[in-house]
């Protein structure tokens, strides 16, 4: 060992406290630190964990065009309209709302995507829904009327042509 040992320790302290600024003493927070700029609103949604540059930002912003279809299909009429489908888009939107203040990092955007999503869907299936109420209590007697046209129109042709009603029914 060397008898130099409390010099060398002297030194390295010095040499470290110049080069890295490193406080002596329970000072964590130098002058430096306090004039610095605070961030701004750029910078504050580029460097978050939901921001810009990750896929928490773009996956929401890119479902808007989901909501957007959704909204669109207002102006179809409800018989056009897929019951199955909307009641996906509905449960989607329910259950991803949920899950977006459970995941980390908590994500408002999606959750506000994934929310208009359902009141989309909820909309639409309850369109369907009262077109297809609406069509039950009209459509009994139309059928009826439509069947009885049909076995009218078969009978007559069966009536004037036997023969051919006699082939068709064996094709």
């Amino acid at each position: 060992m060397s008898s130099r040992a409390g010099l060398r320790f002297f030194q390295s302290a010095r040499f470290s406290r110049t080069f890295t600024k490193k406080p002596l003493g329970r000072r964590y927070q130098t002058v430096d630190a306090t004039t610095a700029a605070p961030e701004g609103i750029l910078q504050r949604l580029w460097n978050s964990p939901v921001g810009v540059k990750t896929v928490h930002f773009w996956a929401p912003v890119m479902k808007w065009s989901i909501v957007l279809a959704g909204i669109s299909d207002f102006a179809r009429p409800a018989e056009s309209l897929s019951l199955t489908q909307n009641i996906a888009l509905t449960a989607t939107g329910v259950i991803w709302t949920r899950w977006c203040f459970v995941i980390k990092p908590r994500n408002l955007l999606l959750a506000a995507v994934n929310f208009f999503l359902g009141c989309v869907g909820i909309t639409q299936v309850t369109r369907i829904l009262m077109y297809q109420r609406s069509q039950e209590a009209v459509s009994a007697g139309q059928i009826a009327e439509r069947d009885a046209k049909e076995v009218a129109n078969t009978v007559q042709g069966i009536a004037t042509d036997p023969e051919g009603a006699a082939q068709k029914a064996v094709k």
